[in-house]
């Protein structure tokens, strides 16, 4: 079969048109950041959001550093909306895997090569045990997933908190907050100096390949999308929808509680000190940070790692704009302007196709397959 090359089929193309939803939502939120900073203060409106987009430049080791936790929540979030069902517990699912890396940091001798990749799949493990209940109640007893995610948000929340403050070793009453983690237990740094990234982002890049690999090229993968589209559909082909319920949802949990090891277990700068926990009754937000993350990303688990980037890069910019008198909260009103658009991606993509309508006129048809040549139903009547 002949295939043409044009942009109309580029533009009816899916990967480009999200791209094109995604770049047109930051484009309009950047743009409203800039309009508020206008109002708020005109006279440092130009520097400060000159910080928002050139600041994290300066700072790429913290942008990799806190984009790694909300990249794994981003895919944990991702991964189930690819399955039909809403993960809005990954912060639960992110601190119970940060309390179990913990508790292995702390509890659990190992020798320095092997203690903190048992701490990270401890973290793992502790997020798949707190995914299967909302995918056993949404699987057996068709319980809306968006419920029990967030009452079990809650749950870990205050269980993590109070199994922490009654543990003598892991807690630090004069700081109310956790000991130190001992040498061994934290994952090895990247290496950029005054950065506490480390190999974690490079973990979770691999990571995230490795689920687009499953979802694309298997029949895994394709079992879980098919029943995201259509339960009912693929039970009456022979596919174990509940089964599948619950295997996403353990597998989005391990994904966050990932997120949380990768967080508690990064690498200090200062010798002697590690990343410490407050219990203070506080949601974890970079699992819904993840939540924002999946949707720009487009629930593409390569989307995603770009997302998470940039989420992560205007964070870190948006912290320099407090230099010029804007509170930091200004960049969660980007953020939430650029979700608001990205979720109107059928509408945004219909947009750049009207922009581009043009370019497609007059453009002549390319034969990729040079064996057999196009031709036109003009050359036809006058070969007649």
């Amino acid at each position: 079969m002949n295939k043409k090359l044009s942009i109309k089929n580029l533009l009816d193309s899916r990967g480009f048109s999200a791209f094109m939803a995604t770049l047109m939502a930051i484009v309009i939120g950047l743009i409203f950041g800039y309009i508020v900073m206008l109002i708020a203060s005109p006279a440092n409106a130009g520097l400060g959001f000159n910080s928002i987009l050139t600041g994290g430049l300066s700072k790429m080791g913290d942008v990799f550093y806190y984009a790694t936790p909300i990249l794994m929540t981003g895919l944990a979030v991702g991964f189930a909306f690819k399955m039909g069902l809403f993960n809005i517990g990954a912060s639960g699912q992110y601190t119970m895997g940060m309390f179990c890396a913990m508790y292995v940091g702390f509890h659990v001798q190992l020798p320095p090569g092997i203690h903190w990749i048992a701490c990270v799949l401890a973290g793992m493990l502790g997020g798949m045990f707190w995914g299967i209940f909302p995918g056993f109640f949404k699987a057996v007893l068709n319980v809306n997933e968006v419920i029990t995610s967030i009452m079990f948000n809650y749950i870990g929340m205050y269980l993590v908190d109070m199994w922490i403050v009654n543990n003598e070793t892991m807690y630090d009453g004069v700081r109310a907050r956790t000991m130190y983690l001992p040498e061994s237990a934290k994952i090895p740094s990247l290496g950029i100096t005054g950065s506490n990234v480390s190999i974690a982002i490079i973990l979770g890049i691999l990571i995230a390949v490795a689920l687009f690999v499953i979802l694309n090229n298997t029949t895994f993968g394709y079992e879980l999308k098919a029943t995201g589209f259509n339960k009912e559909a693929c039970n009456y082909a022979g596919m174990n929808g509940k089964r599948n319920i619950i295997i996403t949802m353990v597998i989005a949990g391990g994904l966050a509680g990932l997120g949380g090891a990768f967080a508690i277990l990064a690498p200090t700068t200062m010798i002697g000190s590690s990343v410490t926990y407050e219990p203070v009754n506080v949601i974890a937000a970079n699992g819904f940070n993840g939540i924002a993350v999946a949707l720009l990303g487009n629930s593409n688990p390569l989307g995603i790692i770009f997302s998470s980037v940039f989420i992560s890069y205007i964070q870190r910019g948006g912290t320099l704009s407090a230099l010029y008198g804007f509170k930091p909260e200004i960049i969660d009103i980007v953020i939430s302007v650029i979700i608001y658009f990205s979720s109107f991606s059928m509408i945004m993509s219909g947009a750049v196709k009207k922009l581009f309508a043009g370019f497609n006129k007059n453009q002549p048809k390319v034969n990729v397959n040079a064996e057999e040549p196009i031709v036109t139903d003009e050359a036809k009547g006058k070969e007649e």
